[in-house]
């Protein structure tokens, strides 16, 4: 069986806490989990898996959260090869605090890792969601899966195991 690689950054401990929830219903043994602060080496420790799970929530105005910050240059300058990778993203926000620019991280890493040659999947409907504008959103769908810890925690165990079932198409670990 293929394992997967979840990767996260985490400031406040909220996205830590959501790969630990999806790393749970996976199973360890399924996956193997990583802080991009302090088990992150370099882009190599990504491309040894087939099948990534990326965590990110959003600063600022749309901006990645500070730990995926160095990785995402180091990978647009070197154009490292993610063709034959599977990725799905995962991210949480304030739709309400910050509903301008809810989960944006999550449209960045998409745009790169497409561009880097990677197949994304797990698009999530956009209903269900109050937010103003996010970047996070192509063919009307997000990206990947919108948490929202702040005012919807109570949704968020039902939406992980709802995305980690359409994951299980594409992930074979998930059907596992």
């Amino acid at each position: 069986m293929t394992k997967i690689g979840i990767f996260y950054g985490s400031t406040s401990g909220v996205t830590e806490e959501i790969a630990e929830k999806i790393r749970d219903e996976i199973g360890e043994d399924n996956c193997d989990l990583y802080s991009m602060e302090e088990d992150f080496d370099d882009v190599d420790d990504l491309l040894k898996y087939d099948y990534l799970l990326l965590g990110c929530s959003t600063w600022g105005a749309g901006e990645v959260q500070n730990d995926w910050r160095e990785p995402l240059f180091d990978m647009e300058v070197e154009k490292p090869d993610f063709s034959g990778k599977t990725i799905a993203l995962f991210g949480p926000g304030d739709c309400q605090g910050h509903s301008k620019h809810f989960v944006g991280a999550l449209g960045l890493l998409y745009d790169q890792f497409k561009a880097l040659g990677a197949t994304l999947v797990g698009a999530v409907s956009t209903e269900d969601y109050t937010f103003e504008k996010s970047t996070a959103i192509r063919d009307g769908k997000f990206v990947g899966l919108p948490l929202d810890e702040v005012n919807e925690s109570d949704k968020t165990d039902q939406r992980i195991a709802d995305w980690l079932a359409l994951l299980k198409a594409d992930f074979p670990a998930i059907a596992a």
